[in-house]
């Protein structure tokens, strides 16, 4: 009984890290996609955020497709935006909704592995 009772503590202990280092990669991922909309986004425009999708992974990111979003960006960001480089493996996304003239809009963020940089946003 009680090696059952230390084993249920060491289970909720370990779940708990877990929950408190993926909450920590949330937030992180979070301020630097804050970062990046205030210091790209064009002059005079005037959005409200309604929050975030859950921090993801995808190894779907090639070199051509990141070079086409950020050829294409977006209308409401400015031109000659400095990305991060394009890490090997997993890249990690982050969607942010907002309200810009009425209209609910989102953009996908894509983060290098460290969740430093934006890497390109579509």
């Amino acid at each position: 009984m009680i090696h059952a009772r230390a084993y249920i503590i060491n289970i909720t202990l370990c779940l708990g890290v877990l929950l408190v280092a993926s909450c920590g990669k949330q937030h992180t991922a979070e301020q630097t996609v804050k970062n990046f909309v205030a210091e790209n986004m064009k002059e005079g425009v005037e959005t409200k955020r309604i929050g975030f999708g859950d921090l993801g992974t995808t190894r779907h990111i090639s070199d051509s497709l990141v070079a086409e979003m950020r050829k294409k960006g977006d209308e409401l960001y400015k031109s000659g935006i400095k990305y991060g480089n394009v890490p090997a493996g997993e890249v990690y996304y982050l969607r942010m909704k907002y309200l810009h003239e009425g209209d609910t809009l989102q953009n996908t963020f894509y983060l290098d592995s460290e969740l430093k940089e934006v890497v390109a946003f579509k």
